[in-house]
């Protein structure tokens, strides 16, 4: 099996999966303070739910692909493409905006939390059980959701991935209990800040993959509509081949393949591949960097 397929959800799942704790935590240290732990099945209820939908939006997704490879007509290729290449857009705008936004917004998180539970508490009988349910529902299948479209995005289905994310969810949630229950202290700054790096050059991954996808569904498109769309022998849009390290670090062997799983190193790569990726990582590494700054030597 390989090991090297999971790393790449494990580090999503740990970063997503702690989110959700940290939110699941607030909820139940707010309702402990507030004398409501009676209502801590609801935060239960809420975990399961979100879990449970996240499971069914990925079980649909791979039904939509396994159709998709059913079709009997000629522009199945294309079709195929167009999903891959959508998917890793969707997955590459939601992990870019959610690492941004959540950095920005880790300041005043626990703030606003509290403020949610404090609302929802004010509701008598079983609105306040259905409010926190809704609270915590709506976190755990927003960070499930994203990692579902970018396991699919990134194309690792399969034992590792499945591996890989329950490994990162474990992490997570011995996160989440080290804080709230055992009283840890973990510099939650300093956590965030290196998985999110990490994260960032993933991303960065998926700018290749998506690319290559592209340049596939538009070769694709050009052979069976005989159209002369293709700039380049080598590729069709991607432009020449500036590295090809077949020979000198495979992808598919150590290191290339731990490269590949956590950089998007790939032993084929195109002009378009080197520019789409070194103009992502300059404009989000900038955004990203610059939302770790306090508020007023951003603004600066």
């Amino acid at each position: 099996m390989d090991i090297t397929a999971a790393l790449p959800t494990f580090v999503i799942t740990l970063r997503e999966g702690t989110e959700a704790a940290l939110v699941v935590g607030i909820v139940m240290a707010c309702l402990q303070k507030a004398e409501r732990s009676h209502l801590n099945r609801w935060v239960y209820g809420g975990i399961g739910a979100g879990l449970a939908g996240s499971v069914l939006v990925g079980l649909l997704l791979g039904a939509v692909l396994s159709w998709v490879e059913q079709l009997d007509t000629a522009w199945v290729p294309v079709i195929k493409q167009t999903l891959e290449l959508s998917l890793g857009l969707g997955a590459i705008a939601m992990l870019s905006w959610m690492l941004i936004w959540m950095t920005q917004q880790a300041r005043s998180l626990k703030g606003e939390i509290e403020s949610s539970v404090q609302a929802t508490l004010a509701q008598s009988g079983t609105a306040a059980g259905w409010g926190v349910l809704t609270l915590i529902l709506i976190a755990v299948l927003r960070e499930g959701f994203e990692t579902v479209i970018f396991i699919f995005a990134s194309l690792q289905q399969g034992i590792p991935a499945v591996l890989g994310a329950l490994a990162g969810l474990t992490g997570a949630v011995l996160i989440g209990i080290a804080l709230f229950k055992w009283g840890v202290k973990i510099d939650l700054k300093l956590f965030f800040q290196a998985v999110g790096t990490l994260l960032l050059l993933i991303v960065a991954g998926l700018v290749i993959s998506a690319l290559r996808h592209l340049d596939a569904d538009m070769s694709a498109i050009a052979q069976l509509q005989q159209l002369n769309l293709c700039l380049s022998s080598q590729s069709c849009i991607l432009g020449p081949l500036l590295w090809d390290g077949a020979q000198i670090l495979p992808d598919k062997q150590f290191p290339g393949v731990v490269l590949k799983a956590l950089l998007g190193y790939r032993d084929h790569l195109y002009l378009g591949q080197i520019f789409g990726y070194s103009l992502f990582l300059a404009g989000m590494g900038t955004l990203y960097f610059r939302s770790l700054q306090p508020a007023q030597m951003a603004r600066r």
